[in-house]
């Protein structure tokens, strides 16, 4: 599955001009995600909050006993383009999963499932904007911090979002707000006429 990613990603990456490609202000999609205990399926939301930062909250569950949220601040930066981009982050992780819980002295393993965690995800990937569309490849590993007794577990994800503003969108609209907020800040000009009025 991974091998198969990863090629996958690397065709691409190979077989599109950046020229035609498109930055985003937000972009939503589906996140397939893997590991060695499951497989996940989930939705991904990517907002850019400045100039090469995002903030991504990612949704996912295996439909069975795992399920989890991650919000990640992320710094991106530009590979050769600013349409192909190297990524990484951390942010808080909260799920309810699966445990497996080692006895030494019975020499059993006792599984248990509804497990309430609350953990640090981390987060480093590629990413790629064409076409309106916004495909990352990533790595995420998730450090336990209370509810599982496992304390590292990692997963890949593959991850393809449609771009729903773009940059240059992002950027307009910011402009129009700015200007709409001075406008109101500023006095009212008066007209040539008023200067020749007789004030009471």
């Amino acid at each position: 599955m991974k091998k198969f990613l990863l090629s996958l990603f690397a065709l691409v990456l190979l077989s599109v001009p950046s020229a035609i490609a498109q930055h985003y202000g937000n972009a939503f999609g589906l996140r397939m995600g893997s590991s060695n205990a499951y497989r996940t399926l989930g939705l991904s939301m990517q907002q850019r909050i400045e100039k090469n930062v995002t903030i991504e909250g990612i949704i996912q569950t295996d439909f069975n006993v795992n399920h989890n949220l991650s919000v990640l601040g992320e710094k991106h930066m530009p590979i050769l383009s600013k349409r192909l981009n190297f990524y990484y982050g951390a942010g808080p992780s909260f799920g309810i999963e699966e445990s497996f819980v080692k006895v030494p002295d019975s020499k059993e393993i006792i599984h248990t499932y509804g497990n309430k965690t609350i953990g640090v995800d981390f987060i480093g990937g590629l990413e790629l904007d064409l076409a309106g569309l916004s495909i990352s490849l990533d790595y995420k590993p998730n450090l336990n911090l209370a509810g599982r007794e496992e304390f590292f577990k990692g997963q890949t994800g593959f991850t393809v979002r449609s771009i729903l503003v773009s940059h240059k969108d992002q950027k307009k609209n910011q402009r129009k707000r700015k200007k709409a907020k001075n406008a109101k800040n500023s006095p009212p000009k008066k007209s040539f006429s008023d200067l020749f009025q007789k004030k009471n």
